[in-house]
């Protein structure tokens, strides 16, 4: 079965064209219905986050073409927008890819572990919706175990090097003194969590985090001291937030310029510091040209995520390593695989010509032949039915010139050992 990789990142799009194909969590549904149909493969995953998104797919064919054109119809694009900026990798290379992305070696912050988990989700979501077989999930569950092996056995993540802790960092570029600030996050996920935990460390004390759900909101906000609000609520809070740090799963913005110039009018010129990790962003673009406003997207932060990662690219080579032997295993598991079906198929061809022969020397016996008779001529004709047809192949290859069959007809059968067995044993007299 052939495994085909079709994708975009944040090294190959910007962020203007990643947020057009992002798959929201509300049309998931009907992007596995339309993949599988489309593409002709046979299972299906799909991995969507701010940095990347990224098709998995098994089929017998290399449906990579068929992908790209379903990809872009379904987010209203023409496929020729997305030519240059899709990257596919197909086999082993595909292997090796998800396992890299897997292992943070792929991230925007090398060794980053978010991505370990959002990979995980999308595992789950394809097997929810019933697009994911044996052969994904092995190699999900291979990649998982790579994963797990580069967390423990290097040090990949020992320093905090996160699109979260990299926000938190350029903060401090704004104000000096991040304890006289106050915080508004705008959502309630795992980047979030992160984000208010750096707030916190770095001496944010007074925070509003506003999500969706209320109840979501106080939980997280609670946790830091804070205050938890509905999406509705934050034009209310908006004037009194200095940080503003969004990262949902919108697919429209959440803040506009509007909301954003009408607190202006009353914050005396005190800045804003805002960074939108959300892909489709969260917050207007346009919010970046009004006075006393950094906005900054993920893509703003990666020269201060370049110079954190430096500390972590000795732990990345041993990765790698281990990266390479993950991929290995999985192909000599697919090997071992293939193995036991045609054992299989050749055990059942040999008890198909044991039990025709078997009931041949009954019916002799029952018509009263020689009971030695016909246990010789039982032995001989399933001797003769086994080896008739691999003496046939054999002596055909030998013909053509491929003599490695006779080799490997030799290495099956120990037939060297047993030469040498038999040279050495001495003859009875």
């Amino acid at each position: 079965m052939a495994l085909v990789t079709l994708g975009i990142n944040h090294r190959t799009a910007p962020v203007e064209l990643r947020e057009r194909i992002a798959f929201t969590p509300e049309r998931m549904e009907e992007a596995f219905a339309e993949l599988r149909v489309a593409s002709g493969a046979s299972e299906a995953a799909i991995l969507s986050t701010c940095n990347r998104t990224e098709l998995y797919l098994a089929g017998d064919d290399d449906c990579a073409p068929l992908v790209l054109r379903w990809l872009a119809g379904f987010h209203n694009l023409e496929a020729g927008e997305l030519e240059e900026a899709v990257y596919v990798h197909r086999d082993a290379d595909a292997v090796r890819h998800v396992m890299r992305v897997a292992a943070g070696l792929d991230s925007m912050v090398l060794g980053e572990p978010q991505i370990f988990g959002q990979l995980k989700d999308a595992y789950a979501l394809a097997r929810k919706h019933g697009a994911s077989g044996s052969f994904l999930s092995r190699m999900f569950e291979q990649t998982f175990s790579v994963a797990k092996r580069v967390r423990t056995q290097t040090a990949i993540g020992e320093n905090p090097v996160s699109v979260a802790y990299a926000a938190v960092s350029m903060a401090h570029h704004i104000f000096s003194d991040l304890s006289r600030n106050r915080a508004l996050l705008i959502g309630a996920g795992k980047t979030i969590e992160l984000v208010a935990q750096h707030l916190s460390e770095a001496g944010v004390k007074d925070f509003v985090v506003a999500n969706r759900t209320l109840e979501r909101a106080q939980s997280l906000a609670e946790a830091r001291g804070g205050k938890g609000i509905v999406l509705s609520e934050i034009p209310d809070y908006l004037a009194d937030v200095d940080i503003i740090i969004s990262s949902t799963a919108s697919p429209l913005p959440i803040l506009g310029k509007g909301a954003v110039e009408r607190a202006l009018k009353k914050r005396k010129h005190r800045p804003y510091f805002m960074v939108d990790i959300a892909v489709p962003r969260d917050i207007e673009p346009e919010v970046a040209s009004l006075a006393d406003v950094y906005l900054y997207t993920v893509d703003d932060l990666r020269q201060v995520i370049e110079e954190n990662i430096r500390s972590r690219e000795g732990a990345a080579r041993e990765a790698e390593n281990l990266v390479t032997d993950g991929v290995q295993a999985f192909l000599n598991q697919l090997r071992a695989l293939d193995a036991v079906s045609t054992l299989k198929q050749f055990r059942q061809r040999a008890e198909t010509l044991r039990d025709v022969e078997t009931e041949k020397a009954l019916r002799a016996l029952r018509n009263g032949s020689d009971p030695e008779t016909v246990l010789r001529s039982l032995a001989r004709g399933l001797t003769n039915k086994l080896l008739h047809e691999p003496s046939v192949q054999v002596r055909k290859a030998t013909t053509e010139g491929r003599t490695e069959v006779t080799e490997w007809l030799r290495e099956l059968h120990q037939l060297d050992a047993l030469e040498a067995d038999a040279a050495t044993t001495p003859e009875k007299l």
